[in-house]
């Protein structure tokens, strides 16, 4: 059901913006190779200078790889809200962005490496990851709670939907921890990320 407000400003022409986070925590032994399709997709968007096409595919590639690691998710959580100003869309945007990226070892790893790393490194048990994005028009799945299984995985094909329909106007993808051989512990889990809700 629209909101009074959506009905006015859909008659007004103005254009609506969902802005976006969820939160996605898996957990397990078997989740190292998730950190390896972010790293490369964070690699990806550095090499195209952020080129939104490059970003929408790697965002596509990440929500296909949380989908068949379905087994592995946790807990969740999500927020958002509708604009009708692009300008206001991008300063929520930003908002979010600087938000998800000083949570605990969120970020992106740079590739490069050093002599003095370990030749083996501990595998984190805990990933925690957030999508961020702004689309145009409506999305039903993606404006809802999503702490739930199957809203979660109506959520994650939405959000797929969205970059082949060309409406996605801004990602982000953030995760935690960002580095293989950093550790995300249950006490930074609960300090650091106190939206997520058991699945």
């Amino acid at each position: 059901m629209t909101s009074w407000r959506d009905r006015i400003s859909k008659f007004s022409g103005k254009t609506r913006f969902v802005v976006f986070r969820v939160f996605i925590h898996l957990a397990g032994s078997e989740i190292a190779p998730m950190l390896g399709v972010l790293n490369r997709v964070a690699r990806e968007a550095i090499e195209s200078d952020g080129d939104l096409e490059v970003l929408g595919e790697g965002l596509v590639s990440v929500c296909q790889s949380l989908l068949e690691m379905s087994e592995y998710w946790q807990s969740a959580g999500n927020e958002g809200d509708v604009v009708w100003d692009e300008g206001e869309a991008g300063d929520f945007v930003e908002e979010l962005f600087t938000d998800s990226a000083r949570r605990y070892l969120s970020g992106m790893e740079s590739g490069e490496s050093t002599d003095d790393e370990p030749l083996s490194l501990p595998v984190t048990r805990n990933l925690v990851i957030m999508l961020t994005v702004a689309a145009e028009g409506e999305s039903a799945d993606l404006e809802n709670n999503l702490a739930d299984m199957e809203a979660l995985e109506y959520g994650l094909k939405a959000l797929i939907n969205l970059h082949y329909q060309e409406k996605l106007r801004a990602i982000q993808i953030h995760f935690s921890p960002a580095k293989l051989g950093d550790e995300l512990d249950g006490e930074q889990l609960l300090l650091n990320f106190p939206e997520l809700i058991p699945l």
